[in-house]
């Protein structure tokens, strides 16, 4: 497990998606279940970022067993108001973030604690071969 505290800014989703695709070269995960995880860890820490207070931290994990990285965003609690992009988009332009997030992952939710907010998902892998087959 990985945890990284992060900027609650909107450069946020940037930060957290490089962090998360050094970790996931280094788990060998597979290109197109790289990018389901990508997608993901920026849809929750934008929402993070724009819906609820700080701290912002990502945590990841995998478990080779059930080939899943298991991905937590952490803030703290709902913000009084929105963040400043979704104060100035129209309707259409948001709000697509956790449809996006039901289609690429196994599954994901959320739970309160006292002060915090923890949304996490799972989102199936395969890992890359260690060598090309022979043929």
């Amino acid at each position: 497990m990985t945890i990284w505290p992060l900027a609650h800014h909107p450069e946020a989703a940037g930060e957290a998606r490089k962090i998360a695709k050094e970790i996931l070269a280094m788990w060998r995960v597979a290109d197109e279940a790289a990018d389901s995880v990508l997608l993901t860890v920026s849809e929750l820490v934008t929402n993070a970022v724009e819906h609820a207070r700080p701290p912002v931290i990502l945590e990841l994990s995998q478990d080779p067993g059930n080939h899943r990285v298991h991905i937590e965003v952490s803030d703290g609690g709902p913000a009084a108001r929105d963040g400043d992009w979704t104060i100035s988009c129209t309707p259409d332009e948001h709000g697509r973030g956790l449809d996006i997030v039901n289609h690429l992952t196994a599954v994901h939710g959320d739970r309160q604690a006292p002060g915090h907010g923890i949304h996490w998902a799972d989102v199936a892998t395969a890992t890359q071969p260690d060598h090309a087959p022979n043929c």
